[in-house]
């Protein structure tokens, strides 16, 4: 199976920085011949070794909703410089370890996703890495594009779509290989407040999604607003902030140390 790796970019969210560190973990972690192509509206300041591709075309007025919509692009039948598997990556995530296995696993027709750990009996998928024959998903293409709110209505996150209607279904990535940074890293509270976040044994990709960003986990922040804020004052803010309890909790567990060894991985 050909080594190929799949990202998108659009707007000014991420950008070179996010697409340039990206190919420097994949060339790091992959064994022999790859190529990384970017699918991107911006071209200006991205790594020559990174094969750039315009946005695939699309006449969907995309919904309103809390999922990645516009991955629905590389749904199409065909994409620009690419053929049969690709492997699909999420611009925030880190890879901590060997890509090999992603190339390997399963059968070469196969659509296969990252679990996601926030749902266990519901057994989402994440399609921050996930990998698919260019083409096998243009049926979904077809169903989001006669009624793309609906749809977004209806499933809310473009990954239960793709979970729940892939032809022939789906197939989850070994659970040691992909972990969930904000459940499986972060310790639980109160341990939080003490013990930085971890890196998990055998994990090869911490994925990221909502927040935090791999610069934020760094620097210790749940996001960039919050600044450099102490223990102390992370929990002054809940104890003089929102009084339902839940609310309260939630701020509680959004405080974290810094995260050291992204520094070690999340870079050019």
């Amino acid at each position: 199976m050909k080594k190929q790796i799949i990202c998108i970019n659009w707007g000014t969210k991420y950008g070179p920085p996010y697409i340039n560190r990206l190919y420097g973990m994949c060339a790091r972690n992959i064994s022999g011949d790859f190529t990384l192509t970017c699918f991107t509206d911006n071209r200006e300041g991205i790594r020559p070794e990174v094969i750039c591709q315009d946005l695939p075309p699309s006449n969907i007025s995309m919904p309103q909703s809390k999922g990645k919509w516009p991955k629905s692009r590389l749904w199409n039948k065909t994409l620009e410089g690419v053929d049969g598997p690709v492997l699909f990556l999420d611009l925030d995530l880190v890879i901590t370890g060997s890509l090999d296995g992603f190339f390997e696993y399963g059968d070469p027709d196969d659509v296969i996703l990252a679990r996601n750990p926030t749902t266990p009996f519901e057994k989402l998928g994440q399609t921050s890495i996930f990998r698919f024959p260019v083409g096998k998903l243009a049926p979904l293409l077809e169903v989001f594009g006669a009624d793309p709110q609906g749809v977004a209505d209806k499933y809310t996150f473009e990954q239960r779509f793709v979970t729940r209607n892939a032809p022939g279904g789906i197939k989850f990535w070994p659970k040691s290989w992909v972990r969930h940074f904000r459940t499986q890293c972060v310790p639980l509270f109160p341990l939080n407040y003490f013990i930085a976040p971890r890196l998990p044994r055998d994990a090869r990709v911490i994925i990221f999604p909502a927040t935090p960003n791999p610069p934020d986990a760094l620097l210790g922040r749940w996001v960039p607003e919050e600044g450099d804020r102490s223990r102390w004052e992370h929990i002054m803010r809940a104890i003089r902030g929102p009084r339902h309890f839940k609310k309260r909790f939630r701020h509680l567990r959004r405080f974290m140390l810094p995260t050291k060894w992204i520094a070690d991985h999340w870079r050019e």
